[in-house]
């Protein structure tokens, strides 16, 4: 695995349950939420990127093997 795919994979945990204890907390508040439940909705769209660029990490090497993408 190489070094990209393995900090995409990582980097959401990280930011959903490593970092949570620096954002426990109320105020402020962002986009009418408390900070920690902007926090964990926007770890979603954080987590949707990852996987998205996997993806195509992944698609892009399957293509220079010659591979198929549905297998």
């Amino acid at each position: 695995m190489s070094m990209q795919r393995m900090i995409l994979t990582v980097f959401p945990f990280i930011w959903t349950i490593g970092l949570l204890p620096f954002a426990n907390h109320v105020k402020p508040f962002v986009f009418g939420l408390p900070f920690l439940a902007f926090w964990l909705s926007f770890s979603i769209y954080v987590t949707f990127v990852c996987i998205l660029l996997l993806y195509r990490l992944d698609s892009r090497a399957r293509r220079a093997e010659g591979g198929n993408l549905d297998d």
